[in-house]
């Protein structure tokens, strides 16, 4: 394989990496009350907020799946900064998601490959399509695979593997999971009435400090000890993150229609804003035929075989 084609698989699984994370911490949306409920009204106390939002909660748990639009815009200082947007299907319980990719943060370092990209995730396993130069270039296979639970346990490193352990967690978290984290907030607000795609909604938003995020993370519990827990943070808080800003807008049918999460850093400031729609369409996710994919484990492998000094 040549070093070009890793360089651009490269650019996709480190926007695919950020587009996974990302959509673990932020996938969470809200429901609500209905409009005529707060409309020509005093906002809504805290306490009242929460019961809307808890409400979302046990309404989007059962949906199980919708479409999403994404837009992410991170930090030049990071690596794969840039603007991702992001469209598709994805559901939860089990955790699927098939979506098209495209913009600056996929072509960054790569301007020769691919403008936009399909990526796939089902059953703990990543799958991004290279393209048909790709394909060209190693027999007909054009989806990487990338295994999470492989490249955990070939480390070697038990914290790795915690590590790794957690990232999938979240991944299987559902967004009413997701939306438990902004429940975490101590200082939730009911901001208004609004219209979101011509549908009608009402805003709430709310912070999460660091350690109120880590301590709403049901997927984290048992999985760190207490002094484990308090480097997590530390390691966290190190990266410059401050905090996590959230918001989020409900329809009046108690479904989350639209989510922003700004996430402060060092860097400067990630932002999603994710729309929602579809709520229980069916998610019919496949992985690719075998016969089409070669697997990230075995690349590295090839990669370590040809050494430093191969050329692009």
């Amino acid at each position: 394989m040549a070093m070009a084609a890793w360089k651009r698989a490269g650019v996709c699984l480190t926007a695919a990496a950020v587009v996974v994370g990302l959509a673990g911490c932020q996938d969470g949306d809200g429901g609500g009350k209905k409009s005529a409920d707060t409309s020509g009204s005093a906002a809504q106390t805290q306490n009242e907020a929460a019961e809307v939002l808890q409400a979302a909660f046990e309404k989007t748990s059962e949906a199980k799946s919708s479409k999403v639009r994404m837009t992410m815009t991170m930090p030049a200082g990071l690596e794969g900064g840039g603007t991702m947007e992001m469209s598709g299907v994805q559901g939860w319980d089990p955790a699927v998601l098939d979506v098209t990719m495209k913009g600056s943060a996929l072509t960054a370092g790569a301007p020769d490959g691919p403008q936009q990209t399909r990526m796939i995730m089902v059953d703990g396993v990543m799958y991004m399509d290279m393209g048909a130069e790709q394909a060209a270039q190693m027999d007909g296979k054009r989806w990487m695979k990338m295994d999470f639970k492989a490249v955990a346990d070939a480390s070697g490193d038990p914290e790795v593997q915690k590590q790794m352990a957690g990232g999938l967690e979240n991944m299987n978290q559902d967004p009413a999971q997701q939306l438990a984290l902004l429940l975490g907030s101590p200082n939730l607000k009911h901001v208004g009435p609004e219209k979101v795609d011509g549908v009608q909604t009402e805003h709430y938003k709310g912070t999460l400090t660091i350690e109120e995020m880590v301590d709403a993370n049901k997927a984290l519990e048992g999985m760190f000890s207490e002094a484990e827990r308090e480097q997590l943070v530390a390691n966290m808080k190190k990266t410059g993150l401050k905090g996590y800003d959230t918001e989020v807008w409900v329809d009046e049918d108690d479904y989350p229609a639209k989510m922003v999460v700004g996430m402060t850093t060092a860097q400067g400031t990630m932002k999603m804003t994710a729309h929602y729609s579809d709520y229980g369409a069916k998610a019919e996710v496949q992985a690719p035929p075998a016969g089409e994919t070669f697997d990230f484990m075995e690349l590295m492998k090839e990669l370590e075989s040809l050494g430093a000094g191969s050329a692009a």
